[in-house]
C-alpha cells in the first residue's frame, strides 16, 4: 500500500508539473487565447507555478512570450497554423498590453522571488498598485487574499513594470565593478570584488557560470569577438583567459606590478591591453600569454582603455587628468588630450574611431575629435564622478556611469542629457550596450547589475518618496502619520492608513540628518546643518527657523513639557530654545570643543552636554549656570543618557570607558571598563537598572548600583550597528554587520537566538509595542519580520534598494522604511492581529 501510495503521489506531482509547464503552451497552440489571458492573470496559477520546485518565476516569465511567436509544434503532433501573431492575432490589444505588464513585473522582481518566493504577492502590489486597468486591480485583489504572513505594501513603491529598467542580476557578495556583454547580446559577464565573474543569460536573468580563480577583486572584464573567451583584469596584479563555455580557466598573465583596472580586446582577438595602477598599459598575445609590450607614458594610474575598431588604436585614462593614443603597431604615443580637472576614469571610442568620449571626477563627459586632439563638447548633469562611459554601435549616443547612483544617456551630435536612468542604490561602475544598441546592462556597488530597455524611453511614474537616502523616520504616538527626512534637504508627512504622502516640507538648504516629534504629536522638529526647523504638521508650515549655531547640529532633546528643545553642535556650544517663539533662550559655553550629545533631566530643570574635550557639563536651564563640570574620561565623550529620575548620567568615551555620575555632587560613581574597543552607543534598560553599551563586536551589561559588569555579550562577528530591548527589559536585540540579529536574555547572558537571514548588514531594529516581533532593516534591501518567542522569519519585503531605517505604529502591524534611494515603503503585516 505504501508503494502505491508514493507512486499515486508521484504520478499526482508528475501531472501538477506537466499541467504547470505545459498549459499555457496548449492553450495558445489551440488558438483558446481568452483562456489563455485569463490563466496568466490569475493569482493562484501564478503562485503555484512560481512556488514549483522545478518551474519557478523565469518558466512563467517565458510563458508571456508565446504571444508574441507561435509556438514550436511538437513533432507528434500535425503543423498549426499561426494563431497569434501578426494579423492573425485575436487577442485584444487591451489584454496583450495587460500580459506585458504583468510580465515586466514579474521579471522586475525576478531576482527576488528566485530566493524567495513568499515575496511574490508583496512584489506584485509593490509594482502593480499604479495601473488602474480592471484585470490587473482583480489581480491584485486576488493576491491580497493570501492566507500567509506577508507585508503587504500600502503604496507602489516599487518600481514599475513599463519603464526602462527590464530586469536586475542579483549574486554578487560584493561590489560589481565592470561588465561585457558578448557580441550576440545574449550573455553578460561580470567582474567584482568578491574575486569571481560570473556569466548571465540576459533573456531570463540566470546565472551560468562562476569563474573561480583571482585572489583578489577583479575589477575589469573583456569578451573576444567570437564570444568565446573572455579576460579578466584583477587587483592580484594578473589577467586570467576564460573559456566561457565550460568556465576553464585558460592561462594566466602575469606582468604589472600593482593592481589591474581596465582590459580591451582587439578587432581580431588576438591581442589585448591592459591598464594598471603602476602608471603602464600592456599589450598581450592571447595565444600565447607572451607580454609583447609597455607602453609607458602616463604619470599617475591608468584607469581605463579602449581599442579602435580596426584595432591600430588604443586611448588611454589616467588619474594624471589626461588620455593618451597609442599606435599599437608601433607602441608609440600619437596624442596627448588634455581637458579634465581631475581623474579620468572612463573612455570609449565611438564606432568609426573619429571620436573619443572620456568621462573624469570632474563630474562631467568629454568628446575628443581623434584627428585634432581638440575637445569637440563637455557633457554636464552628473553630481558625482563619471566611472563609465560606452556608445552605441550607431555612434549617436552615449551612455554614462556615476558615482551619482545614475546613468544618463546623452546625444553626442548635440552635447544633450536625452535620459536619466534610476534604480541602483550605490555607485554605477560599468556600463555596456548590447549589439543592436536597444538595451544596456550597468553594473553597480550595490551588488548587482541591471539591465535597461533605451527603446522605451519612457519612465512610466515618479514614484512617491525622496530623491535622495532616507536618513531617518519616525511614528506619531497615535500611529496615524509618519515622518521621514532626507538627504534631499525635505522632509515628507504621510499618512500611515493609507501610505499617502500628505505633505512635503521644504526649506531646509542642506541634507535634513535628524528628525523627531515634539510631544504632542502635532509639530515635528528637524535638524540640518546649522539649523533647525520647527513644522507644523497639520499644515505643512514652517513655523519656525532655530538659528544661531555656526556648524553642524549632532544632537537634539526636548523638555518634558515639549515647550524647550535642547541642541548640540560642533561649534562647541548646547543652545536651549523656545518652541514657541523660536528664541535662543540660551547658549551655554563652557565646552572647548565639539558638543557630541545632550541630555535633559526628568524634571526639565537641568542638561548635560557631552564633548570632544573629554568633558560633560551639568547645566541649570532656569538660570544658564555651568552648575559642574564631570572630568574622568581620557578621551571624546561621544553619548549620555540620563536615569529616568534625573539621579544619575552614564557617559560614553572612545577611552573604552563608560562612566557613571551623580548629578547632585558631580561626582564619579562608577568607571565601566570596555576593553579591546571604543563604546559606540549606550542605554539604559527599562527600569534604568542597568545600562548595556555596544562596543565593536560585543555587548556589555553594568549594574548601575554596584558598577559591576554583569554581562559581556559576544558572539556577533563585525559591529553592532543598533540594539533594542522588549517592552519589559529582560531581552535585547543586537543588530549588526555580521548580517544577523542575536537576542539575548539579560539576566543570564545567554544567546537565546540568532536571526539569520539577511545577506547584508543589519542596519536598524526595533520592536513591536507588545515585544512579541522585532523588525530589522538591512543593506540587502530587504525588511523582514521576527517571531522572537521562535526566532521564526515571519515575513519578508525586498526594497530596489539598501535599506537604512525603520519603525513600526503602535497597532504593531503597520511599518515604515527609507531606503537609501530615497524611497519610503509602508507595509501591513497581514495574518497578524494589530494591537488595539
Amino acid at each position: 500500500m505504501r508503494e502505491l501510495a508514493k507512486k499515486s503521489k508521484a504520478k499526482k506531482s508528475y501531472v501538477q508539473k506537466a499541467y504547470l509547464d505545459r498549459f499555457p503552451y496548449n492553450l495558445v497552440n489551440s488558438g483558446n487565447l481568452e483562456e489563455y489571458f485569463q490563466t496568466l492573470t490569475d493569482f493562484k496559477f501564478l503562485a503555484k507555478k512560481i512556488n514549483h520546485p522545478e518551474l519557478g518565476v523565469n518558466a512563467l516569465i517565458a510563458d508571456y512570450d508565446l504571444i508574441d511567436e507561435p509556438p514550436l509544434e511538437r513533432e507528434e503532433e500535425p503543423p498549426q497554423p499561426p494563431l497569434v501573431r501578426g494579423e492573425n492575432l485575436s487577442l485584444n490589444p487591451e489584454k496583450v498590453k495587460v500580459l506585458k505588464l504583468v510580465q515586466g513585473a514579474l521579471r522586475l522582481s525576478a531576482h527576488v522571488l528566485a530566493k524567495d518566493k513568499t515575496q511574490f504577492a508583496g512584489q506584485l502590489l509593490g509594482r502593480m498598485q499604479c495601473f488602474d486597468v480592471p484585470e490587473i486591480q482583480q489581480l491584485l485583489s486576488q493576491a491580497k487574499q493570501s492566507k500567509t504572513t506577508w507585508l503587504h505594501p500600502l503604496t507602489p513603491s516599487l518600481t514599475p513594470p513599463g519603464g526602462q529598467l527590464l530586469r536586475t542580476l542579483s549574486g554578487h557578495s560584493s561590489s560589481v565593478n565592470a561588465v561585457a556583454v558578448t557580441p550576440d547580446g545574449k550573455q553578460a559577464i561580470s567582474a567584482s570584488a568578491d574575486k569571481t565573474l560570473k556569466v548571465w543569460d540576459l533573456a531570463t536573468g540566470k546565472q551560468r557560470l562562476t569563474l573561480n580563480g583571482h585572489s583578489s577583486r577583479v575589477t575589469a572584464v573583456a569578451v573576444t569577438p567570437d564570444g568565446k573567451q573572455a579576460i579578466s583584469g584583477s587587483s592580484d596584479k594578473t589577467l586570467k583567459l576564460w573559456d566561457l563555455a565550460t568556465g576553464e580557466e585558460l592561462r594566466t598573465l602575469k606582468g604589472h606590478s600593482h593592481s589591474v583596472y581596465a582590459v580591451a580586446v582587439t578587432c581580431d582577438g588576438k591581442q589585448a591591453i591592459s591598464a594598471s595602477r603602476d602608471n603602464t598599459l600592456k599589450v598581450w598575445d592571447l595565444a600565447t600569454g607572451e607580454e609583447l609590450r609597455t607602453l609607458k607614458g602616463h604619470s599617475n594610474w591608468v584607469t581605463a582603455v579602449a581599442v579602435t575598431g580596426d584595432g591600430k588604436q588604443a586611448i588611454s585614462a589616467s588619474r594624471d587628468n589626461t588620455l593618451k593614443v597609442w599606435d599599437l603597431t608601433t607602441g608609440k604615443q600619437r596624442l596627448t588630450l588634455k581637458g579634465h580637472s581631475d581623474s579620468v576614469y572612463a573612455v570609449a571610442f565611438t564606432p568609426d574611431g573619429k571620436q573619443a568620449i572620456s568621462g573624469s571626477s570632474d563630474k562631467t563627459l568629454k568628446l575628443w575629435d581623434l584627428a585634432t586632439g581638440k575637445q569637440r563638447l563637455t557633457l554636464k548633469g552628473h553630481n558625482h564622478w563619471v566611472n563609465a562611459v560606452a556608445v552605441t554601435p550607431d555612434g549617436k549616443q552615449a551612455i554614462s556611469a556615476s558615482r551619482d547612483n545614475t546613468l544618463k544617456v546623452w546625444d553626442l551630435t548635440t552635447g544633450e542629457e536625452l535620459r536619466t536612468l534610476k534604480g541602483h542604490s550605490d555607485s554605477v561602475t560599468a556600463v555596456a550596450f548590447t549589439s543592436d544598441g536597444k538595451q544596456a546592462i550597468s553594473a553597480s556597488s550595490d551588488k548587482t547589475l541591471k539591465l535597461w530597455d533605451l527603446a522605451t524611453g519612457k519612465q512610466r511614474l515618479t514614484l512617491n518618496g525622496h530623491s535622495y537616502s532616507v536618513t531617518a523616520v519616525a511614528v506619531t504616538g497615535n500611529g496615524k502619520q509618519a515622518i521621514s527626512a532626507s538627504s534631499d534637504k525635505t522632509l515628507k508627512v504621510w499618512d500611515l492608513t493609507t501610505g499617502d504622502e500628505r505633505l512635503t516640507l521644504n526649506g531646509h538648504a542642506s541634507s535634513v540628518d535628524a528628525v523627531a516629534f515634539i510631544p504632542g504629536g502635532k509639530q515635528a522638529i528637524s535638524a540640518s546643518y546649522n539649523t533647525l526647523k520647527v513644522w507644523d504638521l497639520a499644515t505643512g508650515k514652517q513655523r519656525l527657523t532655530l538659528n544661531g549655531h555656526n556648524h553642524w547640529i549632532n544632537a537634539v532633546a526636548f523638555t518634558p513639557d515639549g515647550k524647550q528643545a535642547i541642541s548640540a553642535s560642533r561649534d562647541n556650544t548646547p543652545k536651549l530654545w523656545d518652541l514657541a517663539t523660536g528664541e535662543e533662550r540660551l547658549t551655554l559655553n563652557g565646552h572647548s570643543s565639539r558638543v557630541t550629545a545632550v541630555a535633559v533631566t526628568g524634571d526639565g530643570k537641568q542638561a548635560i552636554s557631552a564633548s570632544c574635550d573629554k568633558t560633560l557639563k551639568v547645566w541649570d536651564l532656569a538660570t544658564e549656570e555651568e552648575l559642574r563640570t564631570l572630568k574622568g574620561h581620557s578621551s571624546q565623550v561621544t553619548a549620555v543618557a540620563v536615569t529616568g529620575d534625573g539621579k544619575q548620567a552614564i557617559s560614553a568615551s572612545y577611552d573604552k570607558t563608560l562612566k557613571v555620575w551623580d548629578l547632585a555632587t558631580g561626582e564619579e560613581r562608577l568607571t565601566l571598563n570596555v576593553h579591546g574597543s571604543s563604546v559606540t552607543a549606550v542605554a539604559f534598560t527599562p527600569g534604568g537598572k542597568q545600562a548595556i553599551a555596544a562596543s565593536y563586536k560585543t555587548l556589555k551589561v553594568w549594574d548601575l548600583a554596584t558598577g559591576e559588569e554583569r554581562l559581556t555579550l559576544n558572539g556577533h562577528a563585525s559591529s553592532v550597528d543598533a540594539v533594542a530591548f522588549t517592552p519589559d527589559g529582560k531581552q535585547a536585540i543586537a543588530a549588526s554587520g555580521d548580517n544577523t540579529l542575536k537576542v539575548w536574555d539579560l539576566a543570564t547572558g545567554e544567546e537565546l537566538l540568532t536571526l539569520n537571514g539577511h545577506r547584508n548588514s543589519v542596519k536598524a531594529v526595533v520592536l513591536t509595542p507588545d515585544g512579541k516581533q522585532a523588525i530589522s532593516a538591512s543593506w540587502d534591501n530587504s525588511l523582514k519580520v521576527w517571531d522572537l518567542a521562535t526566532g521564526e522569519e515571519l515575513a519578508s519585503f525586498s526594497g530596489d534598494g539598501a535599506l537604512e531605517c525603520c519603525a513600526v505604529a503602535p497597532d504593531s502591524v503597520t511599518i515604515v522604511a527609507g531606503e537609501r534611494s530615497g524611497r519610503v515603503h509602508f507595509l501591513r503585516l497581514e495574518g497578524i492581529k494589530a494591537s488595539p
